[in-house]
């Protein structure tokens, strides 16, 4: 790792030697000092000095020749810097996340890695990060992410034409088609084969097929007879469009439902196997559960923080169950602008539309069934399903599908011009 001090002289330039005479040997005391000031913020010497031995170490650890030192240095402060602007807007908007949600938060990235909460923060104690610098950091970044979201969504609309433009494009066309997960195993046939070697290697590759059908294992027979390229990683030939394969394999595969195999089929390579581990994407018909659904919603603000919302949302949901009208409760309480003077009508849910918790909340719902207050990154919600119903969104779903993707490239592109927009407006003083 990088010496730290030789680190802290290059950024700084500046070393304070105290000499307490005899009583004391002499020692080097490192000076913290404002290298940047963001309106009412400020970026210190310690914070950006940590953060840059963190990317240089990653840089030395990826075996790659990375940008000079100074280079290095000033991107790292410029990253500061947009952050800090970024955390203060969050701040200005009373955007604020509680302990229980950053551990949720962390608890999620943990699964997605097949790890415990208390994994990460052990690598993070290893790495010399604390439990509370790491949460605190956690915190950080869901609050950007918050800030990113609600500026950018206002700045990002599809239209119908739009989706109709891209569904019409051969990529279009082609992500409106489903996924497979494909196992494969080929016994292979020359051109030039006798009709005798022919029906060897059939019965050979029937001999395969009737193992699996009795419960053998597909991979382990690939590898011991495919002669296919990916027979090593057990035939498995990953995640594919219908468009990517032989014609012979989508039209095999679309009969086929996950953990069957089909009978051996010929090409003009030889004999294959397929296994169809999964599918995913859009299907030829959707029939889709609906929720007609209405919500009284409540958001924290600087006035009233996260608990007494939830302290009143309760309150006004202890009126609804002691007779009062969903409807004049939602009018006179709920603070959806866009709901609330329709009682706090959503209508028909379709899939995707709410936030997770939302929509699992929804599901669980009886017909007419006041739900428990719940939180969403929107604030504290509570709900009542009035109808449901089984509707085929097919078109729906894929149409949705195509606007996220639109909305995704989107973002990413507005992303930049905003962090450009606010970094311009606001006043910075670099000191370094």
């Amino acid at each position: 790792m990088i010496s730290k001090n030789i680190f802290f002289q290059h950024l700084c330039g500046a070393i304070l030697a105290v000499s307490f005479a005899s009583l004391v040997p002499a020692k080097e005391v490192l000076l913290d000092e404002v290298v940047a000031s963001i309106n009412d913020e400020v970026i210190m010497s310690s914070e950006l000095e940590d953060r840059t031995l963190e990317v240089l170490d990653r840089i030395r650890e990826s075996d790659r020749a990375g940008p000079p030192q100074d280079e290095v240095i000033a991107e790292v402060l410029e990253r500061l810097i947009i952050e800090r602007i970024q955390l203060l807007k969050a701040k200005q908007a009373g955007v604020r996340f509680s302990d229980t949600e950053v551990n949720q938060a962390i608890e999620q990235a943990a699964q997605r890695q097949n790890k415990t909460m208390q994994d990460l923060l052990d690598e993070g104690q290893q790495s010399g990060v604390t439990a509370a610098t790491f949460r605190q950091k956690v915190r950080e970044q869901m609050l950007i992410g918050r800030v990113q979201e609600g500026n950018l969504n206002k700045r990002i609309s599809i239209s119908e034409q739009a989706i109709d433009n891209f569904l019409n494009t051969e990529e279009g066309r082609s992500w409106a088609t489903p996924d497979f997960q494909i196992g494969h195993i080929l016994l292979p046939v020359a051109s030039e084969s006798s009709d005798e070697k022919v029906a060897k290697i059939q019965e050979e590759i029937l001999n395969i097929y009737f193992q699996i059908k009795n419960g053998e294992d597909f991979k382990s027979l690939a590898i011991v007879k495919s002669k296919g390229n990916k027979a090593s990683q057990g035939g498995d030939l990953g995640w594919k469009k219908a468009s990517q394969l032989p014609e012979i394999f989508s039209a095999t595969i679309e009969n086929l439902s996950p953990g069957q195999i089909s009978e051996p089929i010929r090409s003009a390579a030889g004999f294959h196997l397929l296994k169809l581990y999964n599918r995913r994407g859009i299907a030829s018909s959707n029939l889709v559960q609906q929720h007609n659904i209405r919500h009284i919603l409540l958001v924290p603000n600087e006035i009233r923080d996260d608990e007494k919302t939830l302290e009143i949302a309760n309150k006004i949901r202890n009126k609804i169950l002691n007779g009062k009208n969903f409807d004049d409760v939602a009018r006179t309480h709920s603070e959806d602008i866009g709901t609330a003077m329709s009682g706090g009508s959503l209508g028909w849910s379709v899939p995707g539309k709410f936030a997770a918790e939302f929509e699992k909340t929804m599901n669980a719902l009886n017909i007419n069934e006041i739900s428990e207050v719940i939180k969403t990154q929107f604030g504290w919600h509570i709900l009542q399903v009035t109808e449901r119903r089984d509707q085929d969104f097919t078109d729906t779903i894929k149409r949705s599908q195509a606007k996220n993707t639109l909305k995704q490239k989107r973002y990413r592109e507005e992303l930049e011009v905003w962090l450009k927009e606010i970094r311009d407006e606001a006043f910075v003083d670099i000191k370094l």
